[in-house]
């Protein structure tokens, strides 16, 4: 009885040191780490959220940018952060779903060393054709793909990138083969599919959405789920191809073991900083869909993304440039 009494004792002392902890927290600034260099585009989104969670939380949130290797060097730093709510972290498809398939060596567990808070948006890609390449739906890109087995150029920003999974997940779904033709980043992808020495990509909407208004793209379809309030007049990609869904997506979440207390908080000032009108005007500009959820919901989220696309990115080969 003794022996029980002292360790209701040692969890009662526990619950209470973690209750005033989180009563206490923030009583610092926050640490955010970005595994992408100033400037990407996931930089700026994490830049526009970091203004509002600063003023949600009540503590400066400070960005730390740690770019590079397919965003696996800024991950594997948060991974091993210490776990007590002043690091977080902005995880997104490339480093939670790509990276650990296409690098030889990722000393992180996506699911393991990270515990999800709330995803913040998704992003989705455009199927986008040259104008000299005769088509103007996703149907009729399909019958020209399987009539031209291998003719069709696509571009994409790089082996593994959104652009060539999306493309990959496109073929397999429709049975169609292209030549798959990476490019060094999205900046040079643009100006390959621009000057027609790409015949298509699946590009980011946000980059393609200019060139198609000015027609120097042929924008035709979409690879949301249904089609994009800001696009009412481009198909997804879905209505031809039922099932087809892809999209990148950033979330914010913590290394695992931060407790459940700091989690909640968190996830709250998240919510009111995402909800801002200000917050919400950045992610339109950029063509991105708000989402917010609950950290179980982003949980499941991670795991259907991983085990949809998983299969996907090994059958494309795609290796690490």
């Amino acid at each position: 009885m003794k022996t029980l009494s002292k360790w209701a004792c040692i969890v009662a002392a526990s619950c209470v040191a973690q209750g005033v902890l989180a009563q206490a927290y923030p009583s610092k600034p926050i640490r955010f780490i970005v595994p992408w260099s100033a400037g990407s585009g996931t930089d700026l989104m994490a830049r526009a959220f970091a203004q509002e969670l600063t003023k949600a939380i009540g503590q400066q949130v400070v960005l730390d940018n740690r770019g590079g290797a397919g965003a696996t060097i800024g991950t594997e730093l948060a991974a091993r952060s210490p776990a007590d709510g002043y690091v977080i972290y902005v995880g997104g498809s490339v480093a939670m779903v790509m990276s650990p398939v296409i690098y030889p060596k990722v000393a992180y567990d996506p699911i393991r060393d990270f515990a999800p808070v709330s995803l913040v948006s998704q992003f989705y890609n455009a199927a986008a054709v040259h104008p000299s390449v005769p088509v103007k739906t996703v149907k009729e890109l399909i019958a020209f793909a399987r009539a031209r087995p291998g003719d069709l150029l696509m571009g994409s920003a790089g082996s593994g990138s959104t652009s060539h999974i999306a493309g990959e997940l496109f073929q397999s779904m429709t049975k169609t083969r292209m030549l798959h033709v990476p490019y060094k980043g999205g900046g040079q992808l643009v100006i390959a599919v621009l000057s027609g020495e790409a015949h298509l990509s699946f590009s980011p909407v946000s980059t393609a959405i200019n060139h198609a208004k000015t027609g120097k793209l042929r924008m035709l379809g979409v690879s949301a789920p249904k089609r994009l309030a800001s696009l009412p007049d481009v198909p997804a990609i879905a209505e031809t191809v039922p099932g087809y869904e892809f999209g990148g997506w950033q979330g914010i979440l913590v290394p695992a073991g931060t407790p459940q207390d700091i989690v909640r908080r968190l996830h709250a000032a998240i919510l009111k900083a995402i909800n801002t009108q200000e917050f919400k005007d950045y992610l339109a500009r950029e063509g991105s869909v708000l989402v917010g959820s609950t950290p179980e919901e982003f949980a499941t989220f991670m795991r259907r993304d991983v085990e949809k696309l998983t299969p996907i990115i090994r059958a494309s080969g795609a290796k690490a440039e």
